[in-house]
C-alpha cells in the first residue's frame, strides 16, 4: 500500500478525481485552482529552454559525422510532414461523417471582448513572416520569451559550432553535459509536485466552466477524442508494427507523462521528462535531442486534428456547404499554419482564428462558440502531441540504427 501511494502515477490520478470533485462543489476555490496550475506549468517551462538548448548542442556536438545530423533532420521533417497530413485527413473526414455542428444554434455568441483579443491577436500574425521569424534578432531575447523555434535555430548553429572544434570544444561539451544533468535534477525536484499542479488545472475547469457547459457541444468533443482514438491507435498503431516496437508498452512507458499532461492541459509539462524517458526506452541521445524539441514545434498531431475538425465543425454550424476543393484548401492552409502553433500565444485557438480569417469562407467571430470547451479539448490534443512525438522518435532513432531495446526491469519501472 505504501509503495502505491508513493507512486507518482497513482498520485496524479487521484489528484484529476479530487480536482473534478471540488470544481463541482467549490466553485469559489476556482481562481485559486487556476493560480496552483499556472504556478506548476511556469516552474515546467522555466526548464524547457535550457534543456532543449544542451539537449540539442549535446547531440549535435556528440555526433562527429555532420551528414548524419542533416539525415536525421531531414527525415524528422518528411515524417512530421507525412504524419501530420494524415491527421488532417482523418480529421475532417470524421467530422463530416458525424456532422457535430448540425442543429446548433447559433443565437447567442458570447464572451465577445475575450474574442476579440485573439482577433486581435490572430490579426498581428502574418505567416509569410515565419521563417523569418525563425532567426532571432537578440538570442538572449528569445530565451527570455521562451522561443523554443528561435531557440532551436541558435542551438543547432551552436551545435554546429562547437562540433568543428574539435577536441578542443571536449572541456565545454563535459561542462554543458553537467549543466545538462544539473537542470534534470531539478526538474525530478518539480515532478514531485504534478499531483498538485494537476489538481489545481482540473479544480480550476471544472469550477470555471462546469460540466453542463459540455453538453452543447458534446458531439464535438466526442468527435475529436474519437479521432485522436483511431489516430493513436490506428495510424500511430501501423507505424509502431511497421518499425517493429509496441505502441502498448511505449504508452505504458510513458503513462505518468499522459496523466500530468492530461491534468495540466499543457503537453511542455511533460517536454524535459519525456526526452528522458525516451532515452531510457532505447533511443540515442542525439537522435532525442534533435527530433523532440523539432517535434513540439513541427508535429502537432493533436493540434492539427483539434484544428481541421473545428473548422468543419463552424461550417456546419453556420450552414456553409464547403466543396471537396475548398476542404482540401483547408487542408493546405491547415498543414502551414499549424506548425506555428508552438509559438503562438493562445496556440491552437489563435491559429484557428487566423485560419478562418484567411480561408475567408467562415465568420471568424464563429470561433466564441469554442471558448467554453476549447480548455476540454486541449488535454486530448496535447496527449496526442506528447504521444506522437515520441513515437516519431523512436522511428527515427530505429531507422538511424540509434535504438537499443529497452530491458524488462527497465519497462517495469
Amino acid at each position: 500500500m505504501k509503495k502505491l501511494l508513493s507512486n507518482l502515477t497513482f498520485q496524479v490520478l487521484i489528484a484529476i478525481v479530487l480536482g473534478v470533485v471540488v470544481g463541482l462543489y467549490f466553485k469559489g476555490f476556482a481562481p485559486t485552482a487556476q493560480l496552483i496550475s499556472k504556478t506548476f506549468i511556469s516552474m515546467i517551462t522555466m526548464l524547457i529552454a535550457p534543456i532543449i538548448f544542451f539537449t540539442i548542442v549535446l547531440g549535435i556536438a556528440g555526433m562527429r559525422d555532420m551528414k548524419k545530423v542533416g539525415r536525421v533532420g531531414g527525415k524528422a521533417l518528411l515524417y512530421f510532414e507525412i504524419v501530420t497530413t494524415f491527421a488532417l485527413i482523418i480529421g475532417v473526414t470524421v467530422a463530416n461523417i458525424i456532422k457535430p455542428g448540425d442543429g446548433f444554434v447559433t443565437h447567442n455568441i458570447a464572451d465577445t471582448t475575450k474574442l476579440a483579443v485573439y482577433q486581435k491577436a490572430a490579426a498581428e500574425m502574418h505567416w509569410g513572416d515565419f521563417i523569418a521569424h525563425i532567426v532571432p534578432g537578440n538570442v538572449f531575447d528569445a530565451f527570455a520569451r521562451g522561443d523554443i523555434l528561435q531557440i532551436l535555430f541558435f542551438a543547432v548553429l551552436f551545435g554546429f559550432g562547437l562540433s568543428r572544434m574539435g577536441e578542443a570544444g571536449q572541456p565545454l561539451i563535459s561542462f554543458f553535459d553537467k549543466l545538462s544533468k544539473v537542470f534534470f535534477n531539478i526538474m525530478h525536484i518539480i515532478m514531485k509536485v504534478a499531483p498538485i499542479g494537476a489538481f489545481g488545472g482540473m479544480a480550476y475547469t471544472i469550477g470555471t466552466y462546469g460540466l453542463s457547459t459540455l453538453k452543447p457541444l458534446a458531439m464535438l468533443m466526442g468527435s475529436v477524442y474519437i479521432t485522436m482514438f483511431l489516430f493513436v491507435f490506428v495510424v500511430l498503431n501501423i507505424i509502431c508494427y511497421l518499425f517493429k516496437f509496441s505502441l502498448w508498452q511505449y504508452l505504458k512507458f510513458i503513462r505518468e507523462e499522459i496523466l500530468i499532461v492530461l491534468g495540466t492541459s499543457s503537453s511542455e509539462s511533460a517536454l524535459p521528462s519525456m526526452m528522458e524517458k525516451l532515452e531510457k526506452f532505447g533511443c540515442s541521445k542525439s537522435v532525442v535531442g534533435l527530433v523532440v524539441p523539432t517535434g513540439y514545434s513541427f508535429n502537432l498531431d493533436g493540434t492539427t486534428i483539434y484544428l481541421s475538425m473545428s473548422v468543419i465543425f463552424l461550417a456546419q454550424v453556420f450552414h456553409i456547404p464547403l466543396s471537396l476543393g475548398q476542404q482540401l484548401t483547408i487542408i493546405g492552409i491547415l498543414m502551414v499554419t499549424s506548425k506555428g502553433a508552438a509559438g503562438v500565444t493562445g496556440s491552437g485557438f489563435i491559429v484557428l482564428t487566423s485560419t478562418l480569417a484567411a480561408i475567408k469562407v467562415i465568420p471568424v467571430e464563429g470561433v466564441a462558440i469554442l471558448l467554453g470547451v476549447d480548455r476540454f479539448m486541449s488535454e486530448a490534443r496535447a496527449i496526442t502531441n506528447v504521444i506522437g512525438n515520441g513515437v516519431a522518435t523512436i522511428v527515427i532513432a530505429k531507422s538511424e540504427g540509434e535504438f537499443h531495446a529497452p530491458s524488462p526491469q527497465t519497462i517495469a519501472e
